[in-house]
């Protein structure tokens, strides 16, 4: 076969695409043009296979400006074009290479007046948009109702337009807790625009909408921007939404030389708004594109990926391909099931140490999970047995705002001289700020009996916050004497109360992710169970929370386990991988199982699965605690697919 060597006008390097590429990056890599789709299985070397794209196009003549590359994150365009500039031995600048949003805002620069908006407008980020949404909210809301604030209308702001589905479709599937305030967001979202526009301001989604309305309605602009770019590379493929795909459309659409690489079997961002049709109904839009599979395998043995491959398989909506890997033979991945969560806990952090113990650094170990509340049992093992870790999921367990919420309830009627608790909650009331919870506080901190002092200080607070603070003082007087006054709720019970009776609805209205942090608090009650006592419960969490486990921020080398859920892992590995929580309804979620989207979380099991380097453990406890005594738990779907021959089934001795 040829070999293919830089041109001369490069003197003095000799890329020998043959020899640095394996033959599916090499046909990729030299492929003429025209509309490509680029499969690139995990761990099959795709950054590596766009950089010497990228290289052998500017090789065979094309300027770098004619060159436009789309990723997700501005750190891997800068990363992609460094590489090819150490290829190539020559600084490429003129090459556009960004995220969607910041090409998006080199070309309104240049064109912003043909969308309604003057030279030089601001962008807001998103905290500014929020603020924003805040401020229409008090210019339209007349009264207290369940109206959502700022950072949930950003989140639906955001859906409706990078999806291109209207809000009356959107509430109800997405947010049906809004669906009786659907006319009042409706209002909110129109002044917004109005003060976008008048204050010559865009928000991240206009960078896009915007950009895709210069194009539509402009056809010079559009014949000028897909004649320039003469190739388009899109990394990341399978996460774009509707509308980066009809861009990408538009801007490629003179030269045609659109090179869309992702894996479909990696699709997990639906609730971002990416669409899963882009990918798999590109060769519909492009008849005549040519499509690369990447299958060879850098980072797992063979046994991983024998199990990885069993189970994608069982996705009927897919483009079918098999990963094969370079490495000699591994262990095989491990099926344990396991009594509880407790029992799953302890397995994992006694794994932890005996892996340390025989030379695998911790900063190689990771514990993936479907959903956070999954990683609660885990967090307090880890922190007992003093196993540091770190948290990629989000804030460990105890410093959540909505955990730390409930906590304070259940403090200020176990301690109710706690300022911190007292003013913490208080301030969850509509229309009680700082000011009026120091004067509550003052006069509780005062009374003989706070907790029943509380129930006469009605006069402290304004007329607009009465009603929010009657309702928090009927939960106040359940938690603290029962449904019948005699004695204060069980821990489980207590949260579930604090929960059902007005926070829930605070969640909802104060947080895009409020499902996600019922769920916390759901998980958080099962715990509870195990205690007859309030503050016995309350001192345990506090003990726990305060000791062990934590990362010095002053010593960022130190060796630490990495606990996150699946999506906040994909694209990193590690030695060896945990995954835990293993059972329908928990993994996959329930609300998948109740949708279309269960295919979405077996691609989601896929993509904890081929994380794993060297070894792989799949967790499930048997039986849980619930509400109406010992229940059993079903292993996920996922598991039992499994032909039997690609895991070996540890059984732990309970002890």
């Amino acid at each position: 076969m040829k070999k293919y060597y830089l041109h001369r006008q490069y003197p003095g390097l000799n890329l020998n695409y043959e020899k640095e590429l394996n033959p599916e990056q090499f046909a990729v890599v030299m492929r003429p043009g025209g509309p490509m789709l680029v499969l690139a299985g995990a761990g099959t070397g795709k950054t590596r296979t766009v950089t010497y794209r990228v290289a052998r196009l500017i090789e065979t003549g094309i300027k770098p400006e004619n060159i436009l590359l789309l990723t997700f994150t501005n750190k891997a365009a800068k990363e992609m074009m460094r590489r090819v500039e150490f290829l190539i031995g020559r600084n490429i600048q003129g090459l556009w290479g960004g995220t969607f949003h910041h090409i998006g805002n080199m070309i309104l620069r240049r064109h912003c007046l043909l969308v309604g908006h003057r030279s030089g407008f601001s962008i807001l980020d998103r905290e500014d948009s929020k603020e924003l949404f805040d401020i229409c909210l008090t210019e339209t809301k007349k009264k207290e109702t369940m109206i959502p604030k700022g950072s949930v209308l950003c989140e639906i702001y955001s859906l409706i337009k990078n999806t291109e589905i209207s809000i009356d479709e959107l509430i109800p599937v997405r947010f049906p807790h809004f669906n009786d305030v659907l006319d009042e967001i409706k209002k909110v979202i129109t002044l917004y625009d109005e003060k976008k526009n008048s204050l010559n301001l865009m928000d991240f989604d206009d960078l896009l909408t915007k950009w895709k309305k210069v194009l539509l309605e402009n056809e010079k602009i559009k014949d000028y921007y897909s004649s320039k770019f003469m190739h388009v590379l899109v990394d990341e493929y399978q996460d774009t939404n509707k509308l980066q795909a009809e861009i990408v459309d538009l801007i490629s659409c003179s030269n045609r030389n659109m090179m869309a690489v992702g894996d479909d079997a990696q699709s997990i961002y639906s609730f971002r708004g990416a669409d899963f049709e882009n990918i798999l109904k590109f060769p519909d839009r492009y008849p005549d594109v040519t499509i690369f599979n990447l299958t060879i395998n850098y980072r797992s043995t063979p046994e991983i990926l024998n199990l990885a491959n069993r189970s994608i398989i069982n996705n009927v909506r897919q483009f079918q391909k098999e990963l094969h890997s370079v490495k000699g033979s591994g262990t095989m991945p491990c099926l344990v099931p396991l009594k509880d969560v407790f029992q799953q806990a302890d397995f994992v952090a006694q794994r932890v140490l005996d892996l340390s113990a025989d030379g695998i650094s911790l900063n190689e170990i990771a514990v993936l999970y479907r959903s956070h509340y999954q990683s609660m049992e885990l967090q307090m093992e880890l922190q007992r047995r003093g196993i540091p870790f770190e948290m990629r999921s989000g804030l460990k367990f105890f410093e959540l705002a909505h955990i730390k919420d409930i906590l304070s309830f259940l403090r200020v009627v176990t301690n109710p001289y706690d300022e911190l608790s007292w003013k913490r909650i208080v301030k969850l009331i509509p229309g009680i700020g700082n000011i009026t919870a120091k004067r509550l506080w003052d006069s509780i901190s005062r009374a003989e009996s706070p907790l029943d002092a509380i129930f006469n200080m009605g006069r402290l607070v304004s007329k607009k916050a009465l009603d929010g603070f009657h309702l928090f003082l009927d939960l106040l007087k359940m938690l603290k004497g029962g449904e019948h006054g005699d004695a204060p709720l069980q821990p489980s019970a207590a949260i579930g109360h604090i929960l059902r009776h007005g926070y829930e609805d605070y969640l909802y209205s104060h947080y895009p992710n409020a499902e996600d942090r019922v769920e916390d608090i759901e998980q958080m009650m099962r715990f509870a169970l195990k205690y007859n006592s309030l503050e016995t419960f309350i001192s345990e969490l506090s003990l726990q929370s305060a000791s062990g486990g934590d990362v010095d921020d002053a010593d960022e080398d130190r060796e630490c386990v990495i606990l996150s859920t699946v999506h906040q892992a994909k694209g990193l590995e590690w030695s060896t991988i945990f995954v835990i929580g293993l059972n329908d309804g928990r993994f996959p979620s329930v609300k998948s199982l109740r949708t279309e989207y269960e295919e979405e979380e077996r691609r989601l099991f896929y993509v904890a699965v081929t994380r794993a380097k060297d070894e792989l453990y799949l967790c499930y406890p048997i039986t849980s605690d619930d509400w109406h005594g010992l229940g059993f738990l079903r292993p996920s779907r996922f598991i039992k697919e499994l032909p039997e021959d690609v895991y070996e089934e540890i059984i732990v001795e309970d002890v």
